[in-house]
């Protein structure tokens, strides 16, 4: 068997470790491995694929990033490029193809199994917000970043008085927003799911320095839209190869912390945690489910059950359909956003 690893989209956190699962299963079965570099990059222009030896993956566990590469080119916005997509998987005599990504990624994926192709995916994104899976890759490396951001930021905070404003990542969801908050002790926490405006928050940070708390740290995902900032937190600008606005340019945390200290006179400051949620090590649990997910990805093009993807529910791997999961987003429910209301 020709298998081969492609890794679309961000990177992330525990990559390594899913590729290294993939294909170690696949050598130890006597296959032959082909990584494709920097995603679909790798298939729409020539010479985008490189063999893999069990030594070019030892060692790589622990290592963040991804050994392959990536990139956000989307083959879907152009016939042409899918049709080079399709042309370089066959000429490359390729038996299989397991993609590991997100909703960007794997929505291409499922375009290609539609068309026949034997792929599957594998389910990786920050935001942790693929449907029917507990847990995509990275994630719980990103919230282990907050969190250890906020308990810095709490000293600091303390110290001089101000209001910490944090912003995290999160698209169209706060999972890495509520859960880092939650476990960073934020004393507000704003995603998209649940909209604020500029005066809700300005009228709870002056609530907690009626009660002597004379300091806040405000979380806040950088895709959350917030009613009264100059801009409403929304416009233009920049966008991706699949048409997502440039987040890193919109700059909403640091719109919030001007306008709160312009409507409160409290000092304010902004960290924008940015890319530095990307980067390192993997967590112990990212590593664990990393493999797991990676070694059912195999199992699923072993099997011959191409279009679907190893999801975590529970303490088990079950199977998906790509066209399922990537059809739309698992939103942060209300019960725990209520919960971290509770100790705002």
């Amino acid at each position: 068997m020709r298998l081969g690893i492609l890794t679309g989209g961000g990177d992330a956190p525990g990559l390594n470790a899913a590729i290294r699962a993939v294909a170690r299963r696949a050598i130890s079965d006597g296959g032959e491995v082909l990584g494709v570099r920097n995603g679909w990059a790798g298939l729409v222009e020539p010479g985008g694929l490189r063999p893999m030896d069990r030594h070019e993956v030892s060692g790589i566990l622990a290592v963040g990033g991804t050994i392959l590469g990536t990139s956000r080119v989307n083959p879907l916005s152009d016939a042409e490029a899918m049709s080079s997509v399709i042309s370089h998987f066959q000429e490359a005599g390729l038996d299989a193809l397991v993609t590991l990504g997100g909703d960007d990624t794997l929505s291409v994926a499922r375009a290609l199994a539609d068309r026949g192709l034997p792929v599957v995916g594998v389910p990786k994104t920050m935001d942790n917000d693929l449907q029917l899976t507990e847990y995509c890759i990275g994630f719980d490396s990103a919230v282990a970043i907050v969190t250890e951001a906020l308990d810095r930021l709490h000293t600091t905070a303390a110290a001089h008085h101000r209001v910490m404003v944090v912003e995290v990542m999160g698209r169209d969801t706060g999972w890495v927003a509520v859960m880092g908050g939650l476990a960073g002790g934020a004393d507000m926490i704003v995603i998209p799911e649940f909209p604020v405006g500029l005066d809700d928050i300005v009228t709870h940070l002056r609530t907690r320095r009626q009660r002597g708390r004379d300091f806040s740290i405000v979380v806040v995902a950088e895709g959350a839209s917030i009613a009264g900032l100059t801009d409403g937190g929304e416009g233009g600008g920049p966008r991706d190869a699949f048409g997502h606005i440039l987040l890193s340019r919109r700059g909403v945390g640091p719109q919030l912390a001007d306008q709160i200290e312009a409507e409160t006179g409290f000092e304010s400051r902004v960290t924008v945690l940015g890319y530095t949620q990307r980067g390192g090590a993997p967590t112990a649990y990212d590593r664990i489910w990393a493999t797991r997910v990676g070694s059912a990805g195999y199992d699923l093009v072993r099997e011959g059950r191409f279009g679907q993807i190893p999801v975590k529910r529970g303490d088990q791997v079950a199977i998906a359909q790509l066209s399922e999961v990537a059809a739309g987003q698992r939103q942060v429910p209300e019960e725990l956003y209520r919960l971290a209301q509770v100790f705002y």
